[in-house]
């Protein structure tokens, strides 16, 4: 009881209860159309795509990760195709020797296609390919992943969202 009551006055209720993936959670993500700021050209060809494919190998040269060039702000974007309340959002980087490029990645939800979208979440540490970002019901048809303000190589090897359509009728957490 003494952690809820102290979840209560922090608010942060939902966060508690409802960052986690219900059983038979689909990700939105693979029936969406990815893009991002350039392609890697050399092979393996780092296609957007490669990000939204299922396959959560985190070795570049196995073939199923994505990467940009060394653009400005470089970004990656799921076009979800409707808009959703998204709820959770899974990043997946490599493990051959380059998270470190993905520190202060941020994760961006919103209907703004231009990736100028709230932020929902940031890479903190690296020491785990994987981050899963709480967003509580974030609004928004597109998700992104952004680098912002440097020239930065960003490289995904998955990106999951999990949510509820808009149109549905709000969820209580508890």
């Amino acid at each position: 009881m003494k952690t809820l009551v102290a979840l209560l006055s922090l608010g942060s209720l939902g966060l508690a209860w409802c960052c986690r993936l219900s059983p038979g959670a689909t990700n939105i993500a693979r029936s969406g159309e990815a893009s991002q700021s350039s392609d890697y050209p050399e092979e393996p060809i780092g296609y957007a795509k490669k990000a939204i494919d299922g396959v959560t190998d985190t070795n570049w040269f196995n073939g199923f990760c994505t990467q940009t060039n060394p653009d400005p702000s470089p970004w990656w974007k799921v076009d979800l195709k409707q808009k959703y309340k998204v709820n959770v959002v899974v990043v997946t980087g490599r493990t051959d020797g380059s998270m470190y490029r993905m520190m202060d990645a941020e994760v961006r939800i919103g209907n703004s296609p231009d990736n100028n979208n709230p932020v929902c979440g940031k890479v903190t540490q690296v020491s785990d390919a994987t981050t899963i970002f709480c967003c509580n019901g974030m609004e928004g048809q597109y998700v992104s992943v952004v680098i912002p303000g440097r020239n930065e190589f960003l490289h995904l090897c998955e990106v999951e969202v999990y949510s509820d359509p808009v149109a549905e009728e709000n969820r209580v957490c508890w």
